[in-house]
């Protein structure tokens, strides 16, 4: 049993004890952890399998959540993995996320459990008003791993979808984000089916997400998401934005990166920035 999020610790301490020495690397990230610290207390590690990722984005999303988004609000939503496949046949090589001592049924109605437990589980905790219950209930759907991998399978078939309405959508001419053409310039991924199989396929298990994916998550969830990649301290790309032109309406969460794999978040905003 391993905990999925570890609980809050101060940002500096935290900083302290991963950082001592004097190289160049360790100087950078402290001060990169000292500008977090301007805006946040508390780090919250994140469990590091291929998923921290999403976990990472899921779980600040879900604590802060008051309201179902509007595409999870759409009658059709479950019927996704359904309409999908009725249009393309090889989404049937999904790699579905393997249950010890389960037999796979059809594909869609696996996906379709995923999806259904992905708004049931946002509308629960979007319910609960005190922000204590709240807490301890993402803390709980975090210690749930059947559960918490299943959420993530839902992910990942959002992300599909969404790939493939920017691929139809440059295809008949329409704008779309520029992570878009670069999603799809890729040599291994230059239509769907490849993104599918070379890429979507493989992370959790073999990899985890690049950071073309990470604008492709932000646009499923329809979330920005905002990263202090401590690396590029004192650079423009310190603090970045997926996507960097994110709509108005967006809800924002914050992850915290020292090499583009691993993330973890900072919580507890200090009180000066939430005036």
């Amino acid at each position: 049993y391993k905990l999925s999020v570890s609980p809050e610790m101060d940002i500096m301490e935290y900083c302290r004890k991963e950082w001592r020495g004097n190289t160049p690397a360790a100087k950078r990230m402290r001060k990169g952890y000292e500008a977090v610290a301007q805006k946040f207390a508390s780090i919250r590690r994140i469990r590091g399998d291929n998923y921290c990722a999403f976990r990472a984005t899921l779980f600040q999303a879900l604590s802060q959540a008051t309201q179902l988004p509007r595409w999870l609000q759409s009658e059709d939503f479950t019927m996704l993995p359904e309409n999908l496949l009725s249009k393309y046949d090889w989404i049937k090589q999904w790699q579905l996320k393997q249950k010890p001592g389960k037999k796979m049924g059809e594909i869609s109605d696996e996906i379709k459990e995923y999806l259904i437990l992905l708004k049931k589980k946002w509308k629960n905790i979007s319910e609960i008003k005190d922000p204590l219950e709240k807490q301890e209930a993402c803390d709980k759907l975090f210690k749930n791993e059947e559960e918490e991998y299943s959420l993530y399978e839902a992910l990942k078939f959002l992300m599909l979808n969404t790939a493939i309405e920017l691929y139809n959508a440059d295809k008949n001419g329409k704008r779309v984000p520029v992570f878009s053409w670069l999603l799809f310039a890729r040599d291994t991924s230059s239509n769907p089916c490849q993104l599918m199989h070379n890429h979507l396929n493989h992370i959790g298990h073999s990899g985890g997400l690049e950071q073309v994916e990470m604008f492709l998550l932000a646009y499923a969830l329809q979330y920005t998401i905002q990263v202090y990649r401590l690396y590029k301290y004192s650079t423009d790309e310190f603090i970045t934005l997926y996507p960097n032109d994110p709509e108005e309406d967006w809800p924002v969460v914050t992850l915290i990166t020292e090499d583009d794999r691993h993330y973890n978040i900072p919580v507890r905003m200090c009180q000066e920035t939430m005036l």
